[in-house]
């Protein structure tokens, strides 16, 4: 429900709750691992301990209860090896699950626990539901040990849309892995699944009507990492969703209270489907589906025709999926091709319309239309609101949050998804293992900071925040591992935000490892950085380095060893910087108790190591577009990252002691440059080059200073290499700055290391 509802409905159902048992005795203080957090939780006396003669009760007739316990039988099975039997009609004890009028409220519930039993109510069954994951939570948390501690618990959501987008466009997710996705976005009461289904890069829904849509949509060529995916740089990139199968999702998702939300974009992002059938495109070509990330400029016809196939599509679509929302993108949509179209502008002049923006707020408004007169609502981007759209359109905001306070204070229903703060495909650390993609740094604490409802939305209006949701765009999520990564658990963070009144971030942290455990028992591989050692490194004095630790969320204990031992509860805590030998490894973890809260990090330090830089250690010179991008080669059975600005190939060495030092080793790698920048091309950075391949120059202090060595990039071959340079003789602490010379495209010649000698 909405906020301004949230505290009325709390005082209704303190008041309607029943009222646990009483009993004497301590109550245990051990905090309670629950994400996200109840609205009112009270702690009681006395434990309730599961066995194998406990029953899950309910009412004879109780449908819905009916279908709870089924669930919760399963749950119970899996976390304990035990299946509760299940018991219509009064049992004595055991867990009670009930609906009933007096608890008020779409998806509240109440949840009463002691010794004698567990008793869960709500008015619904999305109510039951959650109440059961509260209880399930409860029965897995690590601290458990001696029963579920006794709680009187009185919950409800803050927002009504509380959501996760994953992107099935630019990689394609199988059906079993977004069921997997589907079980633990219940497990946080998250309850809406944005479906992005269309793009440039691959249609990924059957339309029986339209076959080429998946024919010729599902598929592209593979570039750079994707050859591997498919075996060969001849094999197409393919995959799309049945009917029967996006069906099998929705009823999947249905019986876990998610509603899903399908995507399918326009009047931009439509290359996939231009490609499949030229005649709905403006721009008057055949296209491929597009290989490129980034803003290509397909667009949509605006004709008849294309309106009776998007209609056509939009049809299939509904008889799918019976969500009141139907999402139509709106995102990007670069007007060049209706700018030199004939028949759009003739369009436009017949509309009395004046410019291509307004043009697309009257695509958007016929297709609202349309959806309305289906009893479904239109969902877009926020760049639906450059053009007069219908009132009733509901606004999703990306381009941060001035979109929503616009639409809000317009009127406009809105549901916020800032870009980058919740976008999942953001790097969540700077750790070295850390995967490929865009290295903004949204960390799982800015995730938590987030608050959905913008100071700028006047209080009157602060109604129309439906909630917030995060996004999966998978253009570096290759496959489900990496999915998983970007995901967790800064999932839960947003869950939390969304469902629960206050935000609590220490109290957030310190019950994130019990869920840590919960997602590795579920077979789930969530990323680590927030609690995860940072090891770095200086150099020191008589031959030795200094040994500074940190961890992002500086939660827990940090211990580490210097003899190559995995670091346990008992090794050396750190208090501070420290020196060591050389050579030394260094191998670190934070432990909260005796439990190791991440995968321990370690760091090989020598001689040469002090004089190598990696280029995440490297800062970019000019930060136009940065990304994190792995070879489509593997090294030893991973490929290796490398941090480079797409726009402008260049890096700073800060601080460099270059007495004595005479010689220079650099690693470099040649990637596909299969990136569409729209206007941004013009931004690029092209340096002159003496040859075709291009060189390697290394000049001093600034970019422009005087050039200490050009290393040719022929030697490279096309792949990756390790090139030698010689630098002449300098003295002193300077900057050194690499720069590429050559214009970026077709490939992206990157740096890899650094090493001085």
């Amino acid at each position: 429900m909405r906020r301004f509802l949230f505290l009325a409905l709390a005082a209704g159902l303190s008041a309607c709750a029943s009222q646990p048992r009483q009993e004497s005795g301590p109550v245990d203080q051990t905090p309670l691992s629950l994400i996200p957090m109840p609205a009112q939780l009270q702690r009681l006396p006395g434990h309730f301990r599961l066995d194998a003669s406990t029953t899950i009760n309910v009412a004879k007739g109780d449908v819905q209860a009916k279908r709870v316990a089924n669930q919760l039988q399963g749950w119970i099975r899996q976390a304990r090896g035990i299946a509760p039997a299940i018991v219509e009609g009064k049992g004595k004890g055991g867990i009670a699950l009930a609906t009933t009028a007096s608890v008020k409220g779409r998806e509240a519930y109440t949840l009463d626990v002691d010794a004698s039993g567990v008793r869960i109510a709500a008015n619904d069954e999305t109510g039951l539901f959650y109440g059961a994951v509260t209880y399930w939570q409860l029965l897995t948390d690590p601290a458990a040990h001696s029963g579920v501690p006794a709680v009187h618990i009185v919950d409800a959501p803050r927002f009504e849309w509380r959501g996760l987008m994953l992107d099935s466009s630019r990689h394609f997710q199988s059906v079993a892995e977004i069921q997997h996705l589907l079980d633990q976005m219940a497990m946080h009461k998250l309850n809406t699944f944005h479906w992005h289904l269309t793009d440039d890069q691959g249609w990924r829904l059957q339309i029986e009507k339209y076959p080429k849509l998946t024919e010729t949509g599902a598929c592209r060529k593979p570039v750079g990492p994707d050859v591997a995916l498919t075996g060969g740089a001849d094999t197409p990139y393919c995959g799309f969703y049945t009917q029967e199968e996006a069906k099998q999702i929705v009823a999947y998702a249905a019986e876990r209270h998610i509603t899903v939300v399908p995507e399918i974009e326009m009047p931009g992002h439509a290359q996939a489907a231009v490609a499949s059938y030229p005649k709905v495109g403006a721009g008057g070509k055949k296209l491929a589906v597009s290989t490129d990330w980034g803003v290509n400029t397909a667009l949509y016809n605006v004709d008849d025709g294309t309106f009776t196939f998007l209609q056509d599509v939009l049809d299939e679509v509904m008889a799918i999926f019976p969500s009141t929302y139907i999402h139509v993108g709106g995102d990007e949509a670069a007007k060049d091709e209706w700018e030199r179209s004939k028949t759009v502008q003739a369009k436009m002049k017949a509309l009395g319309i004046d410019d291509e923006e307004q043009m697309q707020g009257w695509f958007i408004a016929r297709i609202g239309d349309y959806l309305e007169k289906h009893n479904r609502h239109l969902i877009g981007w926020d760049e639906i609101l450059d053009g007069k759209v219908p009132a009733s359109a509901t606004v999703m905001s990306w381009r941060g949050t001035k979109g929503a306070i616009k639409a809000a204070n317009a009127g406009h229903d809105v549901v916020l998804a800032p870009s980058p703060t919740l976008y999942l495909d953001q790097l969540q650390s700077t750790l070295p293992d850390e995967q490929a993609g865009r290295p903004s740094g949204q960390t799982l604490k800015t995730f938590y900071d987030f608050e959905p409802v913008p100071t700028d939305i006047t209080a009157d209006k602060a109604k129309h925040v439906l909630g917030a949701e995060v996004t999966v765009f998978s253009e570096y999520l290759p496959n489900w591992y990496r999915t998983q990564h970007a995901i967790f658990p800064r999932m839960a963070a947003l869950a939390e935000r969304t469902w629960s009144q206050k935000a609590d971030w220490s109290g957030f942290i310190a019950r994130l490892p019990a869920q840590m455990s919960r997602y590795r028992a579920a077979g789930i591989v969530p990323s680590d950085g927030a609690y995860a050692a940072a090891i770095a490194v200086a150099p020191a004095a008589d031959g030795k380095a200094t040994v500074t630790l940190s961890n992002q969320s500086g939660y827990g204990t940090l211990r580490y060893t210097t003899d190559g031992s995995a670091p346990t509860a008992q090794s050396t805590a750190y208090a501070g910087p420290f020196d060591v030998a050389l050579p030394t490894t260094v191998r670190a973890n934070a432990f909260a108790g005796n439990f190791g809260l991440a995968g321990p990090r370690d760091r090989e330090i020598d001689a040469a190591s002090l004089l190598r830089r990696s280029s995440d250690e490297l800062a970019t010179c000019s930060d136009k577009l940065v990304l994190r991008l792995e070879s489509p080669e593997a090294v030893d059975g991973r490929r290796p990252v490398y941090k480079v600005d797409i726009m402008d190939t260049c890096w700073m060495w800060k601080g460099v002691k270059l007495d004595g030092r005479y010689g220079v080793a650099v690693t470099v790698d040649r990637l596909p440059y299969n990136y569409a920048l729209w206007k941004d091309t013009k931004g690029i950075v092209s340096r002159k080059s003496r040859s075709a391949a291009g060189e390697l120059e290394v000049h001093q202090d600034t970019c422009d200073g005087p050039k200490l060595t050009s290393i040719p990039l022929a030697k490279a071959k096309d792949g990756r290499a390790t090139l030698d340079g010689i630098l002449p003789k300098r003295e002193g602490t300077h900057d050194l700055c690499f720069v590429i010379t050559g214009k970026p495209g077709p490939k992206l010649w990157v740096l890899g290391d650094v090493q001085l000698r």
